[in-house]
């Protein structure tokens, strides 16, 4: 009798909504530049500053290397220490500087909600869980270059550096000797790409960052959870969404507003009639 890998469905399934919401996302698309056939804030970057905010989810996970001590014969009866895969999610405020046409500075000020855990297996099958949640928060400093704008869209990339403190975990006040003891501040490198998407009064873009830390977050102290291990980091991998105000493109002539195509069609004729 043939069996079906659940796996394979899921991969088959996965495709299909993968497919169905690009489509999805290229209709609303299509429709709006259609009810708008002019280009949406077109002085957008005449002004230099820009406020906006950002939520997001991500996934995280621990990147470690075994010490010494692992392969001794203290250890025999420890086979692997193997690092989960955890989701959370983030939220911030984004404040966007011009640098010049094609370069921005941006500052996130952001609180992210982390789970990460280690698995102690055994040889003798049983296996221990060690669950570490925090509340961090974030401080992205990113360098964002920018592709020339077609219509109402732009390609984006972003990298830089992203300190962050640690706000609050479960379990501070537990002994540190009965669990996994790391340090509450932490250094990353992140990048990322995205896609920059102008609309009458805001822009809103869609990003993908990878954040890998640079920081070994074992303390000096070492217990049981700890001694097997050399170095411990962090990697994370997040998919946002950033919502910017603008200028507004339109301006009120009389009693009718007229949006920027009229306005600058209307100057077009002026100039004509003025050479006549």
């Amino acid at each position: 009798m043939q069996t079906i890998n659940p796996r394979h469905q899921f991969y088959l399934r996965g495709r299909k909504i993968a497919l169905v919401l690009v489509l999805l996302f290229g209709m609303s698309y299509s429709s709006t530049a259609q009810n708008n056939p002019a280009d949406n804030l077109l002085n957008y970057e005449e002004q230099w500053i820009h406020y906006g905010f950002l939520i997001g989810v991500h996934s995280s996970k621990y990147v470690i290397r075994y010490s010494d001590y692992f392969t001794s014969p203290a250890m025999d009866t420890v086979h692997s220490i193997v690092p989960g895969n955890l989701g959370g999610f983030k939220l911030g405020f984004v404040i966007n500087m011009k640098i010049s046409e094609y370069l921005d500075f941006r500052l996130l000020p952001t609180v992210a909600f982390y789970e990460n855990d280690l698995s102690y297996r055994f040889t003798n099958g049983i296996t221990q869980r060690e669950l570490k949640d925090a509340t961090m928060v974030e401080l992205p400093l990113l360098i964002k270059y920018k592709s020339a704008r077609r219509g109402n869209l732009a390609m984006y990339m972003v990298f830089g550096v992203n300190p962050s403190l640690e706000a609050s975990g479960k379990g501070d006040e537990e002994d540190t000797t009965q669990k996994l003891e790391l340090r509450n501040w932490n250094l990353a490198i992140d990048v990322g790409v995205g896609l920059d998407i102008f609309y009458p009064f805001f822009k809103f873009s869609p990003e993908i960052r990878y954040s890998y830390g640079l920081r070994n977050m074992l303390t000096d102290n070492t217990n049981d959870f700890s001694i097997g291990l050399d170095k411990l980091t962090t990697q994370n991998l997040g998919i946002f969404v950033t919502f910017e105000g603008g200028p507004s493109t339109k301006r009120k002539l009389g009693k009718k507003t007229k949006g920027a195509g009229q306005i600058k069609s209307r100057q077009k004729k002026r100039l004509k009639k003025g050479k006549g």
